[in-house]
């Protein structure tokens, strides 16, 4: 796709009227000519010119210039492309639907050079300048999302630390999601549901999945021996408690809802079970979101590779197994299908990033 700078694309079935108005701009702008609006569809649909400006006559045979407006502004290449419609003079009610329609400006007939010079520079000049505020916007708003997903993630490594738990671990998981999801975008089955433009979300998302910690007493959380069964009740609550935090914070971020979707999911889901025995909500098989079912397995395996208080490490190979061994209960066999094809990855990952 081509952005044209200082281009301006004048459409006009009758070729005086392109020859004079090119006459007029053509020392300070790129002109480009189309005959009819099956020309300028060409180029803007199929040639992917975007020019600077359009200057659309109304009256022209087979396709309109209303038409043509509405093509333009449907299109999201085009939509913010300004149309200055070519009027007849004394034609107010034609302007007054142009205008109506998304046109921004008009220039009459006979063409009158300072106007018509006038009203196309003073369109190119907002045009670019509302470019460029959207631009900053996005950048602050890029900015603002950075400071909450940092802030973020920085309350989830506090978490593991006061869970006594490396810092590493939260590494560990996004790593491991991360060769985990670009596997299984190999896969025709998940490609379909794994967005290439929602994958980086996932990925940041698995970092928050025990967040939800952060509500449970340090008398339970930090307990060296076997839990009791009313403080196993107590830790599986750490699930729905992240879930509250997400929601809670989604509103003061909507314009990353897929973070926070991915985030939520992750929180409340990533100990079901595909069998259906898991918590919170005895999901089972599918009703259970991939992002969870993902970091499932993941998350255990960096369980198992991982010290804990209660246990001892235990080696890649042996992990290895106890996941494998997990296909069709705990995990979702076609997760469990890809592992032996990024064991190696799993290796590398926890020996470079060891507690």
């Amino acid at each position: 796709m081509r952005y044209g700078d200082n281009v301006i694309l004048i459409v006009d079935d009758i070729e005086i009227n392109r020859m004079i108005l090119r006459e007029i701009l053509q020392d300070d702008y790129e002109i480009i000519e189309a005959a009819n609006g099956s020309e300028a569809f060409k180029i803007l649909f199929e040639d992917k010119i975007i020019p600077t400006v359009v200057l659309l006559d109304i009256i022209m045979p087979d396709i309109d210039g209303f038409q043509v407006l509405e093509r333009i502004k449907l299109d999201d290449s085009t939509k913010n492309v300004p149309v200055l419609f070519i009027t007849a003079a004394n034609s107010d009610e034609t302007e007054s639907r142009g205008l109506t329609s998304g046109a921004a400006d008009y220039v009459t007939k006979p063409f009158n050079h300072d106007v018509v010079r006038a009203r196309v520079d003073n369109h190119i000049n907002l045009a670019r300048y509302r470019h460029r505020l959207e631009q900053l916007v996005e950048k602050k708003a890029a900015e603002v999302t950075r400071t909450y997903e940092q802030t973020l993630e920085v309350l989830a490594t506090i978490i593991e630390y006061r869970n006594l738990e490396s810092g590493e671990h939260i590494r560990r998981t996004t790593l491991l999601t991360e060769v985990t999801v670009a596997k299984m975008l190999e896969i025709e089955t998940f490609r379909p549901v794994l967005l290439t433009e929602n994958i980086h979300s996932l990925i940041k998302a698995s970092a928050l999945h025990d967040i939800g910690k952060i509500g449970i007493s340090d008398n339970i959380l930090l307990k060296p021996g076997r839990l009791t069964a009313d403080e196993f009740d107590v830790i599986k609550t750490h699930t729905s408690v992240g879930r509250q935090i997400i929601d809670s914070i989604a509103g003061t971020l909507p314009d990353h809802d897929m973070y926070l979707k991915y985030a939520g999911e992750i929180c409340n889901c990533h100990h079901e079970r595909w069998d259906g025995n898991g918590y919170p909500s005895g999901l089972k098989g599918d009703e259970i979101p991939l992002s969870a079912r993902i970091i499932s397995v993941v998350d255990v395996y960096d369980a198992l590779i991982s010290p804990r208080c209660y246990k001892a490490a235990f080696p890649h190979d042996v992990s290895l197994g106890i996941i494998l061994e997990g296909r069709g209960t705990q995990f979702d066999p076609n997760i469990v299908d890809i592992i032996p094809d990024i064991a190696e990855m799993f290796r590398g990952i926890e020996e470079s990033h060891s507690d």
